[in-house]
């Protein structure tokens, strides 16, 4: 019986500290979108608007790799056995595809534009079967600088 307790408390434990760092890090992304919203960024190959004096233009980067919590992991084995919507993967690809292009956005503050973006993504499996044990997402795009 007391394996039983410890199960249900390391389950509990799991269920608390990952939904207290998955709201902590959503918090950390939403003040840096807010810090970087005027920063024009688009998948177009195209510049939005007239850009006038164009002094250089760069590849950028950045990348996140986002884990996956044993909480999540056990209620997904549960949701792949019975069927239906995988909303705690959702989270971690939304996550992880948020976290990049802000850490793209980050290397170049001081860029005019953004195009060209583009995502990769990609799982990196864990363990036995066909366990995903984190999710990397890479962003690339053009920086575009004007004097």
């Amino acid at each position: 019986m007391i394996d039983l307790y410890a199960l249900l408390l390391l389950i509990t434990l799991g269920y608390i500290f990952g939904q207290w760092n998955e709201r902590r890090h959503f918090r950390s992304i939403n003040e840096r979108e807010q810090a970087l919203v005027n920063l024009v960024t688009t998948n177009s190959r195209r510049p939005v608007g007239e850009l006038d004096n164009i002094s250089d233009v760069l590849l950028v980067t950045g990348g996140a790799v986002i884990s996956v919590d044993y909480f999540k992991r056990i209620v997904t084995g549960l949701r792949n056995f019975f069927g239906g919507n995988m909303r705690a993967y959702e989270t971690l690809v939304d996550r992880a595809r948020r976290e990049a292009i802000l850490r793209l956005k980050e290397s170049c503050p001081d860029a005019t534009q953004i195009i060209n973006l583009r995502l990769e993504t990609s799982s990196i499996y864990k363990g036995n079967g066909n366990q995903v044990g984190s999710v990397e997402v890479l962003a690339y795009a053009t920086a575009i600088y004007t004097d």
